[in-house]
């Protein structure tokens, strides 16, 4: 278990210190449904140096719940939509090096379940992945309870396990220093069918800062936390916070309201 406490000067503005822990993924379980796939890095997943970048990694996360979802024919494939995303990065992959996917459900809520994904490769490459999708109804996009065919395909797999959809990072972090804020350009190529930004390219953010922070590098726990959608044509800013071993990375809307939470934390 790791923690990551805020400085004691920015909390105080906060009135609270946020200890905020970070738990285990769940193990590959001995039985049940797994979907596995493999893959190979390709030249526009990855920076410069030619490691994967954590929004590629994001995408690969997408498509192999898709083709799990098609595989396993399950009666609802598209009606699910992504609250938060960890990764526990290990060792990312390098350009042209082939891995292997394996994705099963880590638990269930009432309307919601856990996706876990592992990503290895034979040269030592290891990121650890769980998501959060909620069923949604596509019309209203409002939560809506898990199909009736889906906890049956996975019951033995989640083992039983119950888990709830709360965001473990919250909004509520001490404004930062205006220099601290940047604009951010929301792209057409950023929309999926929903019509909102896609949840990899939240990913993004995360990347620009690994670019400058030279420090900051695997093993690494990365977590995106979506609250909001952002839409064509909204303006948005990314408000930094900084502290050691911790980056807290938000989305904040034109009227200041939080689309999303990154946070990324060294592994000991």
């Amino acid at each position: 278990m790791h923690t990551c406490r805020l400085p004691t000067s920015v909390a105080a503005v906060a009135s609270v210190v946020l200890m905020i822990p970070i738990g285990d993924p769940v193990d590959l379980p001995p039985s049940g449904r797994r979907y596995h796939t493999a893959r190979r890095v390709r030249l526009g997943d990855v920076t410069p140096k030619g490691r994967l970048r954590l929004d590629a990694v994001a995408r690969y996360l997408q498509d192999i719940a898709n083709d799990d979802a098609v595989d396993g024919e399950y009666s609802d494939i598209h009606g699910w939509v992504v609250r938060r995303t960890e990764m526990w990065v290990h060792r990312l992959p390098t350009y042209m090096t082939d891995i292997d996917l394996t994705t099963w459900c880590g638990g269930l809520g009432s309307h919601w379940a856990e996706r876990r994904t592992s990503i290895t490769s034979d040269d030592g490459a290891r990121i650890e992945a769980a998501a959060l999708w909620v069923h949604v109804d596509l019309k209203t996009l409002k939560p809506s309870p898990l199909p009736a065919d889906f906890p049956a395909k996975v019951a033995e797999a989640s083992r039983g396990r119950t888990i709830r959809a709360n965001l473990v990072i919250g909004k509520s972090l001490p404004k930062p220093d205006a220099a601290a804020v940047q604009p951010w350009h929301v792209r057409f190529a950023d929309m999926d069918a929903v019509g909102h930004m896609n949840n990899a390219a939240y990913w993004i953010a995360a990347e620009e800062h690994l670019a400058v922070d030279r420090d900051l590098r695997a093993p690494l726990h990365a977590t995106v936390e979506h609250h909001l959608p952002v839409d064509p044509g909204d303006e948005v800013g990314i408000e930094t916070v900084v502290h050691d071993d911790c980056v807290f990375l938000r989305h904040v809307l034109a009227d200041g309201r939080v689309a999303a939470v990154t946070r990324l934390v060294r592994l000991s």
